[in-house]
């Protein structure tokens, strides 16, 4: 019989996982919710990465909720269809003719794309947008801006229904007006708001940078609102991470527990943020 002799790899895999253990034991049957966008989206590696930690984080008794954007293959496929845009303010206007191809294409292909790398991975997930069972009713965000809609209710018994059968649901941006129109929602808007709904646990916001950062350039693992607010208003805080901030700041107030901005682009982010200590971005809690 061949010795196998002990790897130094094994030896730190085993000794991760037993570290996890408080971790795993502290979100237990917590809802995380997960705004999945950026470079992980357009890399099939990336995206089995992300699928694969996610069936993880279900395995172990985690309700994750995963909410996607996907701007550039909206984009892709308007210039293929020839569908020009108008912009207000450097947003995009979005008319009859544009929200019916927002409909198609994250509806269709980007949804049932994540849907089928967490199946390949043995979890059980299920595509839907915020037009199902009334998931988000919205207004009208700016007139300008055509059918961009603002989530104003949120009805997340859907939700629930499919924590309860080990599902993970797998939400497109897309709402539904009063009068039955569609609204194409921004995703960290959405993600926000349903996770506030939700009352989770956690709202993980996966982007293309390390977290937030101080003056000095340097990345801050954990900020309260207050701070945010500060450094919003003398300038830290600018360019694409006030959005972020900002919907951070909303699904706190609405009773998420805490967000977390976070690289998408770092091979197991999720997992790292969740079940280890140092965790993987910056943490947002209310103060």
């Amino acid at each position: 019989m061949r010795k196998q002799t002990m790897n130094r790899d094994w030896i730190a895999t085993a000794r991760t996982l037993s570290q996890a253990l408080p971790y795993l034991q502290r979100y237990e049957g917590a809802i995380v919710v997960v705004k999945f966008g950026g470079h992980a989206m357009g890399d099939d590696e990336a995206m089995e990465t992300f699928a694969r930690d996610i069936v993880l984080m279900r395995q172990v008794g985690v309700n994750p909720v995963i909410v996607h954007g996907g701007g550039p293959m909206i984009n892709e496929m308007l210039d293929k269809l020839d569908i020009k845009s108008d912009f207000v303010n450097g947003k995009r206007v979005t008319d009859e003719a544009t929200v019916e191809v927002v409909e198609m294409v994250l509806s269709g292909r980007v949804n049932k794309r994540i849907v089928q790398a967490i199946s390949s991975q043995g979890g059980k997930g299920v595509g839907l947008s915020g037009k199902d069972a009334n998931l988000m009713i919205c207004e009208t965000t700016d007139p300008s801006l055509g059918l961009v809609g603002t989530p104003v209710e949120c009805d997340t018994t859907i939700l629930h229904a499919m924590f309860k059968a080990d599902i993970i649901p797998v939400i497109a941006p897309l709402g539904m007006g009063r009068d039955g129109e569609t609204f194409n929602v921004n995703g960290d808007t959405a993600a926000g708001a349903i996770a506030a709904a939700l009352k989770a646990d956690r709202l993980l916001l996966l982007t293309d940078v390390a977290g937030v950062k101080n003056a000095s350039g340097e990345v801050v693992t954990e900020l309260t609102a207050s701070q945010i607010r500060e450094w919003t208003a003398d300038g830290t805080i600018a360019g694409g991470m006030i959005p972020k901030t900002e919907t951070a700041l909303m699904a706190i107030e609405g009773g998420v527990r805490a967000a977390v901005i976070l690289d998408g682009r770092a091979p197991n982010a999720t997992l790292l943020e969740l079940f280890t200590e140092h965790g993987a971005g910056s943490i947002i809690r209310k103060g």
